[in-house]
């Protein structure tokens, strides 16, 4: 029996290094993680079923660790946006002020 090679694993490892790339971008790198993180769930199972069927399976699980990491990336930048938008002030952060960002940042760091 031929080995063949399980689906979407490029997909999955494509996606997984694109949250890395956006998930500076406010968070939204969470989409792309979530989607490898699934694709390569449903290749794992794939896998299972007939493990002496596939090659691929080390790209799968390299795609779902990347995936992982990058939900928990993503997760922190969104933590982080939230704690900023408290700490600094919805208000000051659509001001657009500079200054009085600079400002409310100095006052939370001299606490």
């Amino acid at each position: 029996m031929e080995e063949q090679k399980l689906p979407n694993s490029t997909l999955i490892i494509i996606l997984a290094i694109g949250s890395y790339l956006i998930c500076c971008f406010y968070g939204v790198g969470i989409i792309p993680a979530i989607i490898a993180l699934v694709l390569a769930n449903k290749a794992k199972k794939t896998y299972l079923l007939d493990p002496a069927a596939y090659s691929n399976y080390n790209t799968i699980k390299t795609g779902r660790i990347l995936a992982i990491i990058g939900i928990i990336l993503n997760i922190l930048m969104i933590a982080f946006m939230v704690w900023a938008i408290i700490a600094i002030g919805w208000e000051v952060i659509m001001s657009n002020d500079q200054e009085l960002i600079q400002e409310r940042m100095n006052e939370l760091f001299e606490e």
